[in-house]
């Protein structure tokens, strides 16, 4: 990670820790639902620009629970491999998120992704794209 992006990013990245209440073990991992991502990570969870997540309408999503889910987006993108669903759990919601296979344009990795929300027994999914960054983090394609 370039040190200028880090230094854009350490307020919003300690507000989001903050707000989520997500604490440093000693291994520099933060706990989340179901799977951790790495400390400093905050900064690729913005570059998400809100993700699929934020294109479901199916509920209103606590801070909180919007924070689980875009966590959740990112370690699809980031590591699962395709077609292992990235499962979260929130406050009377809780979410999965499918990531295809890595695929190229030009010289990005790309993987098209799902999102899929439960709220009150119903699912609604929401689909789209993201290419990683020349600085590492996944951007989506509109």
């Amino acid at each position: 990670m370039k040190t200028g992006l880090r230094g854009a990013f350490f307020p919003l990245l300690l507000a989001t820790a903050t707000v989520s209440g997500c604490t440093t073990t000693s291994g520099g991992k933060e706990p989340v639902g179901g799977g951790t991502v790495p400390a400093g990570a905050g900064v690729y969870i913005t570059a998400l620009q809100g993700g699929l997540v934020s294109r479901n309408t199916a509920g209103q999503l606590s801070r909180a629970d919007m924070q689980r889910a875009l966590e959740a987006e990112y370690r699809a993108l980031e590591a699962a491999p395709g077609g292992q669903p990235v499962v979260w759990q929130g406050s009377g919601i809780s979410g999965s998120v499918v990531a295809a296979a890595p695929y190229q344009v030009g010289s990005q990795n790309c993987r098209q992704y799902s999102h899929t929300l439960t709220v009150d027994g119903r699912e609604t999914a929401t689909r789209g794209a993201a290419c990683r960054n020349a600085d590492g983090a996944w951007a989506p394609l509109s």
